[in-house]
């Protein structure tokens, strides 16, 4: 998860990854403000699914609970890092 990833968005331009959410799903938001969120979908082509910050903060919390529930501790507290400097 260390790693910086970006997209180009037709419309919105460049967005940063946030974090995976899971295979083939990952969470973007735009570059600089960081107040639209992207579910990006790669199944062959990609789909950008536009959330609300508050959809995305659920979408990230629900990872969090899925890791939790896993026992994988270091890729949890790498999110809990990320949720903590995204949504609060």
């Amino acid at each position: 998860m260390g790693n910086e990833t970006y997209l180009n968005h037709p419309t919105f331009g460049l967005l940063f990854r946030v974090c995976s959410i899971e295979d083939n799903r990952e969470l973007f938001t735009t570059l600089y403000a960081q107040r639209l969120f992207f579910l990006v979908k790669n199944q062959g082509s990609i789909a950008f699914e536009p959330l609300t910050r508050s959809d995305a903060r659920m979408v990230v919390e629900g990872r969090m609970r899925q890791l939790r529930r896993q026992g994988i501790r270091e890729e949890l507290h790498e999110l809990q890092r990320v949720h903590k400097q995204t949504f609060q």
